[in-house]
């Protein structure tokens, strides 16, 4: 059996954050490579129902990016040779300035910054700030790209480029074919190494992305788990467990 990299999403403080450390064991346990760490957002513009629903709920406990940052730590201490990314929206990051949130955010252990909404070409500094303090941006590419602007960040010298699988928002499933394939090739053709991601939920979808892909993504379905078994911590941590085994193990 052949294993494939996993970045998987969790947002951070939710359900509560003994249960959302605990979910993050469980995904290291079950095999994830790479912990994306979602701050918080009350109005993103990627996400569907069930991503959105647990930023809601998280940010009515008055959840602040401080306490998201305090947990990205928190893991990075516990488990220091796992690169953790965060992901969020841009006005979190330009309205303490973006320098400075990046100087923060690799202070807590973040390796890599993924801000859906601030273009690759209009990113108010983002890649230069993430240089300076030894991260990566990682811009997103989408199918609804024109060939002439994926190609030029195709070829922007991006170590990682974060590729979704379709237009749309995520959570719902994603059908691996021959123009998803077709898509991740003009992706990669600059020599950046791509994670896939969308809706991607099974082993059987790993296996079609394995050729083509660094890593894949998995977010939604986790969170999905983590919302059916909030009241039981034990049963929690064995459904993402299992879900990141049949996810990573092709």
């Amino acid at each position: 059996m052949e294993k494939i990299k996993l970045m998987s999403h969790l947002v951070a403080g939710y359900p509560t954050n003994e249960l959302s450390l605990a979910a993050a064991r469980a995904l290291v346990a079950g095999g994830a490579d790479i912990l994306e760490i979602q701050l918080p957002f009350s109005d993103p513009s990627a996400d569907g129902p069930a991503i959105q629903e647990a930023c809601t709920k998280v940010l009515e406990r008055n959840y602040r990016t401080a306490d998201g940052l305090a947990f990205i730590a928190q893991l990075h201490k516990e488990f220091p040779d796992i690169p953790i990314y965060l992901m969020s929206y841009g006005s979190l990051i330009y309205t303490p300035g973006v320098a400075n949130f990046c100087k923060k955010a690799a202070e807590c252990g973040v390796k890599g910054m993924i801000i859906p909404d601030l273009p690759f070409d209009y990113d108010e500094g983002l890649t230069k700030a993430c240089k300076e303090n030894g991260m990566e941006n990682i811009p997103v590419a989408a199918p609804s790209m024109s060939d002439e602007r994926l190609a030029k960040l195709a070829n922007a010298g991006f170590k990682y480029i974060y590729a979704a699988l379709r237009a749309g928002i995520t959570g719902t499933n994603t059908t691996i074919d021959d123009d998803t394939l077709a898509f991740l090739k003009k992706v990669s053709a600059g020599g950046s190494k791509v994670y896939g991601g969308f809706g991607i939920s099974n082993g059987e979808q790993s296996a079609a992305l394995a050729s083509s892909v660094e890593a894949v993504v998995a977010g939604s379905v986790f969170v999905r788990l983590i919302t059916e078994n909030q009241n039981d911590e034990k049963t929690l941590v064995s459904a993402v467990t299992a879900k990141a085994k049949e996810i990573t193990h092709i």
